[in-house]
């Protein structure tokens, strides 16, 4: 049994390692954007619309609505980047039901690349909204002290968004083979069950902690008083 699919290597030449993490993370990335493009290239505004049409019109209108619901802002400018992190990470969840598949977000490198994504949007954002020194001061708030600890907060919550989801992800993996070797014919089932609901629960927290970071970048300090 392997904890984590960076374990797992298909192929090596010296320090080239082509290891399942990247393997099915390219895989992922490659089916979202097949499935992407299958269903928007006929895209309709008549009422007779696809199942395929009305699938992506129900996920983005969710999105779009807890967005709105978390930043109390117009949610198109982060629908795309909040959109495409819940995808993925649903995605790679889903996908667990496969024989032979080890979902990427249970590597540690995965989930630290998510986590760096969104400390790297945060103060994008933030400064599109607010400006560099309005942003930046707000470090200082309320007083010059707090920059620092501010500082370190931002790391430790990134450190933290990114351990919680492999955590997750990893633990559901090793309590299903457990019980696979111990009752490998009802238990297991009840478990994927469980596995797959669990999956789509830490793809929804990711993103709305995602959206609560960089809602409250783009918050100017009046609003958050």
């Amino acid at each position: 049994m392997e904890i984590t699919p960076d374990n797992i290597v298909f192929w090596q030449w010296g320090a080239v390692r082509l290891n399942a993490t990247i393997v099915f993370t390219w895989l992922v990335m490659a089916l979202i954007t097949l499935i992407s493009w299958l269903v928007t290239r006929n895209l309709t505004s008549s009422p007779q619309i696809s199942r395929g049409q009305n699938v992506l019109e129900v996920i983005v209108s969710m999105t779009r609505d807890q967005i709105r619901s978390v930043s109390r802002q117009e949610p198109g400018p982060y629908l795309n980047f909040i959109g495409t992190i819940f995808l993925f990470i649903a995605v790679s969840n889903l996908l667990a039901i496969v024989p032979g598949y080890q979902p990427p977000t249970g590597s540690l490198s995965t989930t630290a690349a998510l986590a760096i994504c969104v400390f790297v949007a945060v103060p994008i954002y933030g400064i599109a909204r607010q400006g560099v020194r309005a942003y930046l001061g707000a470090y200082m708030q309320p007083t010059p002290l707090m920059l620092p600890f501010n500082i370190i907060s931002e790391i430790s919550r990134t450190v933290a968004l990114a351990i919680r989801l492999f955590g997750n992800v990893m633990s559901g993996t090793v309590i299903g083979a457990i019980i696979l070797g111990v009752a490998p014919l009802f238990f297991p089932i009840l478990m994927q069950v469980l596995g797959l609901l669990t999956g789509m629960v830490q793809a929804y927290i990711f993103a709305i902690l995602a959206m609560v970071y960089i809602a409250s970048a783009t918050r100017s300090h009046k609003q958050k008083e």
